[in-house]
């Protein structure tokens, strides 16, 4: 797996007809790799994921991740510049050319702030809630839902806005489950695509009829606004220690008390960290209170993360 490489070790690959210097490796999961490429057209910096594929089903979950991008140009999700699929022997590659974000993404911010002691300041933290927002309710008006949205899924651009990636868990945001097998199978997709420590209580352990719906997100998003409150999320260290996650989150959320947050933040905290899910606010109800929460030079200043 490790040489799957061997295109971009010659130096340039094509995609569309245009040719893409490779840089470097930035990174690899279990069946994908990330590579920093060049393009000779124009100069630009790009990202190119590559998705080994064994089977169809894997060429299928690609293609979809590809069509999921294309369904948006918003400023606060991720856009897809070209998508091809390569054979490899006797196996394909799914390529997704994607822009390239210096910066990293929202997790690397809070590691950099906390190597130094710091945090981000709640004006900060309300900025880019507010961005990660508006890409949740593009994404939930168009019937959908990100179902894996945490830290390492968030780029921040050069101005430190919020972009939201890694669309390949993406799928209809309500889902009526009717019967045990239909439960069982939601139950195994979200356990292999969905993140563990930010995953919501309604997808542990699903119910054999019941209705899942986009306010998974509002959990998922309540576990970023914990992370970029505190330096981690709040059940990085129950899965790192080895405990019951699936056991944690069927409690209600006790939330550290910081001089640095407002009532107000934390009471939003709160309620995006409800265990029923039908409790939970949705995401137009969101940005409501948190466009009411902005600091009031918004409009005449960015702060910078």
């Amino acid at each position: 797996m490790g040489h799957a490489l061997c295109v971009c070790s010659r130096g340039t690959v094509i995609i569309d007809n245009k040719r893409y210097l490779f840089i470097q490796k930035l990174g690899e999961g279990g069946f994908s790799y990330v590579d920093l490429v060049e393009g000779l057209h124009d100069g630009h910096f790009y990202a190119l994921k590559r998705i080994l594929c064994h089977e169809q089903q894997d060429r299928e979950e690609a293609q979809r991740e590809a069509d999921m991008h294309r369904l948006f140009h918003h400023p606060n999700i991720l856009r897809l510049v070209a998508y091809c699929l390569r054979e490899r022997g006797t196996k394909h590659e799914a390529w997704l050319l994607l822009p390239f974000f210096k910066r990293g993404t929202l997790w690397n911010e809070i590691e950099r702030l906390k190597d130094k002691g710091n945090f981000l300041t709640e004006d900060q933290i309300l900025q880019l809630l507010l961005g990660i927002c508006r890409g949740l309710e593009a994404i939930h008006a168009r019937g959908y839902a990100h179902r894996d949205l945490k830290p390492t899924n968030i780029l921040l651009g050069d101005e430190g806005q919020p972009v939201l990636m890694d669309l390949g868990s993406m799928n209809q945001a309500c889902i009526h489950v009717e019967g045990s097998r239909q439960a069982l199978a939601l139950q195994d997709w979200a356990a292999q695509r969905c993140t563990i420590s930010y995953r919501a209580p309604e997808l542990f352990s699903v119910q054999s009829h019941c209705v899942i719906d986009e306010r998974t997100d509002v959990w998922s998003l309540g576990c970023v606004l914990y992370a970029m409150m505190f330096g981690e999320g709040p059940y990085d260290m129950v899965f790192q220690k080895g405990d019951s996650v699936a056991l944690a989150v069927q409690n209600q959320l006790s939330i550290p008390h910081s001089p640095r947050h407002s009532s107000a933040l934390r009471q939003l905290l709160a309620s995006m960290m409800t265990v029923d899910p039908q409790q939970r606010p949705p995401i137009h109800l969101l940005l409501s209170q948190l466009e009411a929460l902005q600091p009031p030079a918004l409009g005449q200043h960015t702060t910078q993360i």
